[in-house]
C-alpha cells in the first residue's frame, strides 16, 4: 500500500500478530553537509529543529513499545507491560554524531525507558551509532558509552585527500584514526569503519593503500562498498553532464577481489558481500543488527525515512509486514498518531514477497539459505514456484555461481560479485509461472 507521505498511519502495522522484534533501527536525517552521492534521507539543518525532532523521537519510542506489546499479545504473547526486550540498537543517518550532547542525554534516556537492551543470559545488546571523524568528539564518545553504545560504526570512506573531495567528504584522511582512538579511549571497542571503492580517478593500487591503511587500525570488522550511481542523486546527474568517468569494471573487479585478498589475509572473513568481520558471520565481531535484515528478522523503525519489518504468526509460510515512515522532517514533526510517526508505504504480509526478500538478502551472506525451507515456503506460497526453483539453482550450480553445502546453498568465490544477478534470477522463479 503507497500513499501520499503521512497518509497511513503506523497503526495498521500493529494490527497483526507479531512476534517480538530482534532490533531498533533510528534515523537522524541530519548532516554537516549533503555528500552528492547519498541518497539516504538527509539535510544540513538550517532551522535549528533537533530539539523538537528529538521530542518527536522520544514520542515515537514510546508508542512503539507500547504497539510491539499490544501486538505480541495479539499474537498470543505474554507480554502485556514493562520494557521491550532487544538485541541490537542501531543509529543512522544523516549523521547520527551531529546531534548535540545535551540531546543524546535525552535519546539515550527514552531508549533505555522504554527497551531493555540487555539480552537473553545477561549478554548487553549490540548498541551501534554511526559517527563521521569530524564530528565523533571525545567528549560525544563518552557520552555513548555511558549511555550503553558499545559500537561504532565510522564512516571513513577513504584515506586519499583526492577521493574524499571527489566523494564530498569534509574530514582530512588522518582524522579517522584519531576517531578511531578516541572511540577506543571512550571505552566503545567494537569499532567498524566503512570505505567506498570505484570511485572516479582510484586506481587499484590507491584502494589496496586504503585497505592497509585501515588494517593498520587494528579493526576486527571493516565495510567495503562500491560506489553506485543512485537514481535522484546529484552524483548521478554530474555523471549524465559527463563531469564524471565511473571506475572500468575491471578495475571495479580487482578491487572486489583485493579486498577479499588482502582482508582474508589479515584474519578478517567476508560474511556479507561488502562486509568482513574477525571470526566471521558466527563470531562476536559480525554486526548483528545487520544479520537481523539479512536473515529477515523482525525490527521496529523509528525516525522519518526510517523502515521497519516485523514478522507475523501464523501462515502456511514465513511472512512479515513491512512499513517506511514518511521521509520529510517537517511531516514527522507535524503528524503525530499517539506518538506512531506518519507512514509512506506499507506492504501486508505477503509468503511469497517474504520469500523473495529472504531469497534476495541471504545469498548475500557466507552462510546462504537453507534450500529445503526455500522450496518448501515457495511451493506454499504458489504451487510449482519449488520445482522452478530447485532447477534455477541447479542452473547456478553449473555456472559455477552457487555451490550446495549440506542443505543450504550459498554463493561461490566466483558468485560473490554477482550476488544481485544470482539472487535476481532466483527470486523470479517464486510465484506465478
Amino acid at each position: 500500500m503507497r500513499a501520499e507521505p503521512g497518509g497511513v498511519s503506523a497503526r495498521a502495522v500493529f494490527a497483526h500478530p507479531i512476534t517480538p522484534p530482534e532490533a531498533l533501527y533510528i534515523h537522524t536525517p541530519f548532516c554537516a553537509h549533503k555528500c552528492h552521492y547519498c541518497d539516504f534521507y538527509s539535510f544540513v539543518d538550517t532551522r535549528d529543529q533537533q530539539p523538537a525532532f528529538v521530542e518527536r523521537l522520544a514520542r515515537e519510542l514510546r508508542a512503539l513499545a507500547e504497539h510491539t506489546r499490544a501486538g505480541v499479545s495479539l499474537g498470543g504473547g505474554p507480554r502485556a507491560g514493562g520494557r521491550v526486550p532487544l538485541g541490537s540498537v542501531f543509529v543512522g543517518g544523516g549523521t547520527p554524531s551531529l546531534l548535540a550532547p545535551r540531546l543524546w542525554e535525552r535519546l539515550l534516556v527514552a531508549i533505555h525507558e522504554h527497551f531493555d537492551l540487555t539480552a537473553p543470559g545477561g549478554v548487553p545488546a549490540e548498541f551501534t551509532v554511526e559517527c563521521n571523524p569530524e564530528s565523533a568528539t571525545p567528549e560525544l564518545l563518552r557520552l555513548l558509552r555511558g549511555g550503553g553504545v558499545n559500537r561504532v560504526s565510522m564512516g571513513a570512506q577513504s584515506f586519499h585527500a583526492a577521493h574524499l573531495r571527489t566523494l564530498e567528504r569534509i574530514h582530512t584522511p588522518g582524522r579517522v584514526g584519531r576517531a578511531v582512538a578516541d572511540a577506543r579511549a571512550a571505552g566503545i571497542e567494537r569499532v567498524s569503519i566503512d570505505l567506498i571503492y570505484a570511485v572516479p580517478g582510484q586506481s587499484p593500487q590507491d584502494w589496496r593503500a586504503d585497505l592497509e591503511r585501515a588494517l593498520s587500525l587494528s579493526l576486527d570488522h571493516l565495510s567495503c562498498y562500491n560506489l553506485t550511481y543512485e537514481p535522484n542523486t546529484a552524483m548521478t546527474v554530474r555523471l549524465a553532464r559527463g563531469e564524471f568517468v565511473p571506475a572500468p569494471e575491471d578495475d571495479e573487479l580487482a578491487m572486489f577481489d583485493l579486498a577479499e585478498e588482502l582482508l582474508t589475509a589479515a584474519g578478517l572473513t567476508r560474511y556479507e558481500v561488502s562486509n568482513y568481520a574477525r571470526g566471521g558471520i558466527h563470531g562476536p565481531h559480525a554486526c548483528r543488527h545487520n544479520l537481523a535484515y539479512w536473515r529477515q528478522g523482525g525490527w521496529l523503525a523509528a525516525g522519518p525515512s526510517a523502515s521497519g519489518h516485523l514478522r507475523v504468526r501464523g501462515g502456511a509460510a514465513p511472512s512479515g509486514v513491512r512499513w517506511k515512515n514518511a521521509p520529510r522532517l517537517d511531516t514527522y514533526l507535524s503528524r503525530d498518531d499517539g506518538g506512531l510517526a506518519p507512514v509512506c508505504d506499507l506492504e501486508p504480509p505477503d509468503p511469497a514477497r517474504a520469500l523473495r526478500e529472504r531469497l534476495m538478502t541471504g545469498l548475500r551472506l557466507s552462510e546462504g539459505v537453507d534450500a529445503l525451507a526455500a522450496a518448501a515456503d515457495a511451493e506454499a506460497a504458489a504451487p510449482g514456484s519449488a520445482a522452478r526453483l530447485r532447477h534455477c539453482a541447479q542452473e547456478l550450480v553449473s555456472d559455477g555461481l552457487l555451490g550446495v553445502h549440506g542443505q543450504r546453498w550459498a554463493l561461490t568465490r566466483r558468485g560473490w560479485p554477482l550476488a544481485d544477478f544470482v539472487a535476481r534470477r532466483m527470486m523470479s522463479r517464486v510465484g506465478e509461472p
